[in-house]
């Protein structure tokens, strides 16, 4: 690495790299666009793909997408869920859990859309000169004087002042702080190991159906099933979003036995040889729908172009920064899908995230680290407490005693306690410092925001002293 970085003069916004074109990584793109930070983004992969399923949007982050622009077309492209409805195999609704109450609360209506469909909103709001991909993380170098360093496996190579890992669950940035500082003996012995995981997902997204043959799909409304195996260590169930398409997925719970013979593709993609075995496995499941309440999995497994099997991993790190590195997303916390959060947490990670960078005039790393660490403490509480929601509905369709309990509980909960488990869920609803802020029309009112209050705060104190200078040089 040079002696003096490139990038780096006093007073100067930093230059921010982002490893990972995600939704954390993405979205922290757009924030930055709008705060006038220079960025890039660097992803692995060549091209974009309709992996996953479907994503669970709802009041939290809605005044951000009115700040930058993006809420009418983000609404035209999902459904309202009001429900999430509990099948038996005999297609027999057991019990339903009522989100009625949540747009009131937030203020704002949720949505269910296509993971694609979100994914292509986001990435059509930076500008292509600022995204690359095909870029695949050899090497990084970090000097707490000179910036950092990326080296891709195509021998190119990017400079700047602050890194990103907005890379995942297997984040090739977190892998190589974390390798640094365990050298260095700074490591917490709680980040020192493999993800944990307890369960492993086929997931995918159909290709338009008839809805003739399928009526579900021309219900204005998302429906949102999920069918509990009666003598198997599954849970499965879909999503119906717009365009006539399913969104649906199939849990395996692992044993310790079956966790064993999955840990082999812990560090690598699933082969798809992994898919078609599952697909095999599970095509007959039942699910409510069709014509004649006849659908199983099959119906839908053969009507979809890319099916991805996944680890459901669960953890939060300790470490989310240290020197000229950050870490957001799935990097820092892998929360599990029941929560319905991850997606969110990503987001609301970026927004704080943002508005510390917004304020930073200087490459110096004292004033980095301050920011990062401002940020972990906002957003750290946070996805301990989405972590701990989506480990305990994770067990609502598990299998065994506690998941039966946890189901009957679930069922008989008491109308006035289920709504303070919504409100509490409707409390976070972030914005950014750097644009006007959105009226909050939610009946609960909205948590506080430390990066925002904060920031804003500097932002008056900076144009106040801009002000005095003025008046200043007017005078004279």
């Amino acid at each position: 690495m040079p002696a003096e970085h490139p990038l780096i003069t006093p007073d100067t916004k930093p230059t921010v790299l982002i490893v990972g074109a995600g939704i954390a990584g993405l979205t922290l793109g757009i924030l930055l666009e709008k705060a006038g930070v220079p960025y890039e983004i660097y992803d692995r992969m060549t091209e974009v793909k309709p992996l996953g399923s479907a994503l669970a949007i709802g009041s939290n982050v809605a005044p951000l997408f009115k700040q930058i622009g993006i809420y009418d077309e983000y609404s035209s492209l999902g459904k309202q869920a009001l429900t999430i409805d509990q099948y038996n195999e005999e297609r027999t609704l057991e019990y339903s859990l009522d989100f009625k109450e949540c747009a009131k609360m937030g203020g704002f209506p949720g949505y269910i859309l296509s993971r694609s469909a979100f994914y292509g909103l986001l990435f059509r709001q930076i500008p292509p000169n600022k995204i690359f991909l095909g870029k695949r993380v050899l090497s990084i170098k970090q000097n707490l004087q000179n910036g950092v360093q990326i080296q891709f496996s195509d021998k190119t190579v990017a400079e700047g002042d602050i890194l990103v890992g907005a890379d995942g669950a297997y984040s090739a940035v977190r892998q190589s702080l974390y390798e640094s500082l365990k050298k260095e003996g700074r490591l917490p012995s709680s980040d020192d190991g493999a993800l944990p995981f307890t369960s492993v997902c086929l997931v995918g997204q159909t290709k338009p159906m008839d809805p003739e043959r399928y009526p579900d799909l021309a219900d204005p409304f998302c429906l949102f099933r999920n069918v509990i195996g009666d003598n198997k260590p599954y849970s499965w169930g879909y999503l119906t979003v717009k365009e006539n398409i399913f969104c649906w997925g199939v849990t395996q719970y692992l044993d310790n036995k079956s966790s064993k013979d999955h840990d082999s593709f812990r560090n690598s993609e699933w082969g798809p040889e992994a898919t078609i075995e599952m697909c095999k496995e599970v095509r007959d499941f039942p699910v409510p729908g069709g014509k004649n309440n006849d659908m199983t999995i099959g119906d839908l497994i053969d009507n979809t172009p890319l099916i991805t099997k996944v680890m459901l991993e669960e953890k939060v790190f300790d470490t989310w920064y240290s020197g000229r590195t950050v870490l957001i997303g799935d990097a820092c916390h892998k929360i599990h899908p029941a929560s319905g959060a991850g997606a969110m947490n990503a987001m609301q990670d970026a927004v704080a995230l943002a508005n510390w960078i917004s304020v930073l005039d200087s490459t110096a790393v004292e004033e980095m680290t301050e920011a990062f660490r401002e940020y972990k403490a906002e957003r750290y509480p946070v996805a301990i407490k989405a972590f701990e929601n989506g480990r305990a509905l994770s067990k609502a369709t598990a299998k065994g005693l506690i998941a039966r309990i946890t189901r009957y509980i679930t069922r008989n909960l008491p109308t006035w306690l289920w709504n303070i488990m919504l409100r509490r869920m409707m409390e976070s609803r972030p914005q950014v410092s750097i644009l006007p802020l959105v009226e909050d029309k939610g009946t609960v009112p909205p948590m506080y925001q430390p990066s925002l209050q904060k920031t804003l705060a500097i932002r008056k104190a900076k144009e106040a002293e801009q002000a005095e200078q003025t008046t200043a040089a007017a005078a004279v």
